[in-house]
């Protein structure tokens, strides 16, 4: 459990970097990403979810 919540951390500290750093463009991004079709974001979803899954098997058969 405290390796899960070692892991969540280090997401929301790299989801809020940009933020952070530059929230003008985070807003124009926001702005990009709501003229986006449904569809292709649930694609883009759906392709960063098998992505991370890939990594955390590759993570874990290496290590």
């Amino acid at each position: 459990m405290k390796f899960f919540f070692c892991v969540m951390g280090m997401v929301m500290i790299v989801e809020g970097l940009p933020y952070f750093i530059s929230p003008h463009k985070m807003r124009e991004m926001v702005m990009m990403i709501l003229q986006i079709p449904e569809g292709t974001l649930r694609r883009f979803g759906f392709f960063m979810m098998l992505a991370g899954l890939a990594l955390v098997y590759l993570a874990m058969e290496i290590g």
